[in-house]
């Protein structure tokens, strides 16, 4: 039987309202701490997959995931948000590429990986959705790929910009035009026209040669097409990506051939599509042609039709060449992609990753600091508060003014030394009382400091990112 109200019970609106009010503030305070929370990317070290860059005015804003790491433990590229080892008081997002116990190496512009000291290092590959984020787009605005150099044989061919080939008869195009290789641009695989802009603000030469190469588009093969060809190279190795045509020899199916003319017998490798994979006459094909990670991938209208591991290039001079033999096709929204060229930083490029810790790297390794960087330095002086104690912080030369830690500032009757230790609090002492202790490397992070992965970029959007109406909604990979 329900009960009724009791009328001459006394009303107090005022404590229902603060109890609903503190109700959601412990609500609020608990999903930000163990469940979910918004962050502003304040720097470019993992551009272009989250921007934070002054120049463009694009920061992205992303949701983190802090509830998962409650109950299991942080995997290999995911994209993670952590407390700074070297200064606590400050939260950094990198991608976590080195895993507990194993011995990590960054070489040739890849990541490598081994168990232990008796073991060859294996290449590390990532999973399809984060190189999917890592194909940096060649910008067009370099004027070494802004169009196709023709050869001779290509009289009839007609380019318009670096998308469009209408090829009759056969000849063959070469990207870039010039002749040379593929550089690591800082310029590379920006939205929009960002990359132009960026590299009148950025002064970051490009010093290595990018080997592994994406080139996508699509093909429609005229009637008297015998063959068409897309090639990646790199320095005399030929990787070629042969597709047959309407006038083919019957059971011609596509195919991967690998050679090297420099080395004559030292290089011959095959895989061939395991169903009959060949262009009809009229028909639009999209295509795929890979080289990353020492493996060649071709792709059809969406589908992996042959895979071949290959060795790894002493040279990675890099180029493109598409071919045609017979009638000729049409090729449109060709689109050329380098990887991520990962530098090994000036500390070195090998690593044994202690158990219990992590290894992190922005993906923009031109210009982030992370694990290849990171040092302690330590200090030491007379007074309060380390009384002849050894204190370390973050050891970070800067040319910014200001900026350095520590922090020498000349003033009347001495100098005076601003130093931040590792818990983030700021330090004034006298430098006659004080002394600088070694440098020590700490690239390493504790699975204590990682505090969530980042899901979702959910700003800027369109008519609201600036001057580049750009969407930036998107999951984190």
């Amino acid at each position: 039987m329900a009960q009724t109200p009791d009328p001459n019970r006394p009303k107090r609106p005022w404590r229902e309202n603060i109890e609903a009010m503190t109700m959601a503030i412990v609500v609020a305070v608990m999903l930000k701490y163990f469940v979910v929370e918004a962050y502003k990317i304040p720097t470019g070290s993992m551009q272009p997959t989250l921007m934070g860059n002054e120049d463009t005015g694009i920061f992205d804003r992303i949701l983190v995931d802090k509830f998962s790491f409650h109950v299991r433990d942080p995997e290999r590229f995911e994209i993670v948000v952590f407390k700074y080892p070297l200064d606590r008081s400050k939260n950094f997002i990198k991608r976590l590429v080195g895993m507990p116990g194993e011995h990590f190496r960054i070489a040739d512009g890849d990541l490598w990986t081994r168990a232990s000291g008796d073991e060859p290092w294996r290449v590390l590959r990532r999973p399809d959705s984060v190189q999917g984020e890592h194909w940096k787009r060649i910008d067009p605005a370099d004027p070494r790929f802004s169009s196709w150099k023709l050869s001779s044989e290509a009289r009839a061919w007609r380019v318009e910009g670096r998308s469009t080939i209408a090829a009759r008869g056969p000849g063959e195009a070469r990207l870039p035009k010039d002749d040379g290789p593929v550089w690591d641009r800082y310029s590379d695989g920006y939205p929009s026209d960002m990359g132009s802009k960026l590299s009148r603000a950025r002064v970051i030469p490009a010093v290595h040669r990018v080997g592994d190469l994406r080139l996508e588009g699509a093909v429609a093969a005229l009637p008297g097409l015998a063959s068409a060809t897309i090639e990646l190279r790199e320095n005399s190795r030929r990787y070629r990506f042969v597709l047959p045509g309407p006038a083919a020899s019957a059971g011609e199916s596509a195919r991967i051939l690998v050679d090297d003319p420099g080395r004559p017998g030292e290089l011959a490798l095959e895989a061939r599509a395991k169903d009959e994979a060949r262009l009809k006459a009229g028909a639009r094909t999209s295509f795929v042609v890979v080289n990353c990670d020492d493996r060649l991938r071709l792709e059809l209208d969406g589908a992996l039709v042959a895979e071949l591991d290959i060795p790894g290039a002493e040279d990675q001079s890099a180029c493109v060449f598409l071919r045609t033999e017979g009638e000729g096709a049409d090729f449109a929204n060709l689109e050329l992609s380098r990887d991520i060229y990962y530098t090994s930083g000036s500390r070195g490029r090998e690593f044994v990753v202690p158990e219990g810790n992590y290894l992190m790297l922005g993906d923009n390794t031109q210009d982030s600091s992370d694990s290849r960087e990171w040092a302690f330095v330590n200090y030491r002086w007379s007074g309060e508060p380390s009384k002849g104690a050894w204190i370390r912080g973050n050891f970070y030369p800067s040319n910014i003014p200001l900026a350095s830690n520590p922090l020498h500032l000349p003033e009347a009757g001495g100098s005076r030394v601003y130093f931040r230790d590792e818990w983030g609090e700021l330090h004034d002492f006298q430098l006659e009382k004080g002394s600088l202790g070694p440098q020590e490397e700490a690239p390493y992070v504790p699975r204590e400091l990682i505090v969530g992965r980042a899901v979702l970029v959910f700003w800027p959007l369109g008519p609201f990112a600036g001057d580049w109406r750009i969407w930036r909604l998107q999951w984190a990979r």
